[in-house]
């Protein structure tokens, strides 16, 4: 009974210790998290050299402290808005290979469960032993429960049903069907709701308004996008000239025209990695659609305009003699320059990319403009949209 007692007596210690650690770094702030690994106090050195071998690998991580659980987290990205959170989450584990990420909710400091239970194993992504991080304990039935009452509750309170629909995007001056996504935005409220892909069954969640009127934004890159507003009320009476129904679910049409002089669209798709005018392979989509648009009309010139997060001087990498444009080759080369001339050499590798691809180099021009044209502030959440090429069309 002694010996008991005096387990007992130490595991208390042990607990009550682990509780009372200081951590480093901030509690996490209210937001939808995008997290790949967790760790105990104690584990800061694991964290820290995880978060920074992502980085080193063209990622944007960062960590924080979860102070209802006294754990860590690192995290790729966080939102304020939940379904943005779970769309790119899923997109994280389908394109960037963290097929184990999950979505953390922070609220007021203090957190609620997670949407997926966590399972991530990180030394198996960079190929580095280091102590496993610690996995969640939420349950999928607990979510699988709560999802379900969710949707018990939104349709108490929708006075329709969700509308099934087609949203046909296509090209009218040849009716070929384009690939791209709808926006749905809540009119009266100005909030997104949800993004679609076009061309295919889908529907339009009925908002918490009396009128239930929607913004539908077409949109393709190459394209200029397409702007309708629809009541979902008054929709089975009155039917808009560009929605047709069709036995059991409506077609919304999207006349996407080509871009064209004076237009600017921004590639905000394609990423390079960091202090690099490589660019990273998830790049490759993009840049594939601003190729078809420049083949699609002989007479397309652009000018291409590079954009970086803030001014100052660093490190620049840039490609070899083996002309990767997707990874960083053992030939990179490294030198130094400011914002200005790591802007303006990306813009330049996205024409030499083009070029590589039998377009005409005197259809394309470029300009670096560094810092001097930021859209958010350099420290805020949307910061990294300030890393960015735009694409101006200058004849057609």
């Amino acid at each position: 009974m002694k010996r008991n007692a005096l387990v007992f007596a130490l595991l208390g210690y042990v607990f009550i210790s682990a509780r009372n650690e200081s951590h480093i770094g901030d509690p996490l702030p209210k937001g939808y998290y995008i997290v790949v690994a967790a760790y105990r106090i104690g584990q800061e050195k694991y964290m820290i050299d995880y978060s920074e071998t992502l980085n080193r690998g063209g990622l944007h991580s960062k960590y924080g402290f979860d102070l209802s659980r006294n754990f860590y987290y690192v995290y790729l990205d966080y939102y304020t808005d939940f379904n943005e959170s779970i769309r790119v989450m899923l997109n994280t584990r389908k394109d960037a290979g963290f097929d184990k990420a999950w979505v953390r909710i922070m609220k007021d400091l203090i957190s609620t469960a997670e949407v997926r239970k966590p399972d991530i194993q990180p030394e198996e992504i960079v190929q580095k032993k280091t102590i496993t991080p610690v996995e969640s304990n939420v349950e999928v039935t607990k979510y699988e429960k709560d999802k379900v009452k969710l949707k018990v509750e939104e349709k108490k309170s929708s006075p329709l049903p969700d509308a099934k629909v087609i949203f046909r995007l296509y090209n009218p001056n040849n009716s070929e069907p384009v690939e791209g996504e709808v926006e749905i935005i809540d009119t009266e409220k100005s909030t997104l709701l949800k993004r679609e892909k076009g061309n295919q069954l889908v529907s339009i969640p009925y908002p918490k308004t009396k009128n239930g009127k929607v913004t539908l934004v077409g949109n393709s890159f190459g394209y200029r996008k397409v702007q309708h507003e629809l009541s979902l009320q008054t929709l089975k009476d009155s039917i808009p000239d560009y929605v047709r129904w069709d036995d059991d679910h409506y077609i919304i049409m999207f006349d996407v025209d080509r871009l064209h002089k004076g237009d600017i669209e921004t590639l905000y798709n394609v990423y390079f990695f960091n202090d690099a005018t490589v660019m990273l392979p998830e790049s490759k989509y993009e840049l594939g659609k601003l190729l078809d648009m420049l083949k699609s009309n002989q007479a397309y010139r652009i000018r291409l305009h590079g954009h970086t997060n803030g001014g100052g001087n660093g490190r620049i990498i840039s490609m070899g003699p083996s002309k990767n444009f997707f990874k960083l080759s053992s030939d990179v080369k490294t030198g130094s320059g400011s914002a200005r001339d790591l802007s303006l050499q990306r813009a330049i590798t996205i024409k030499d990319w083009l070029v590589s691809n039998q377009i005409a180099a005197y259809r394309i021009e470029t300009k670096g403009w560094g810092g001097s044209r930021m859209l958010h502030d350099k420290n805020s959440d949307k910061a990294r949209r300030n890393v960015r090429v735009e694409v101006e069309v200058l004849a057609e």
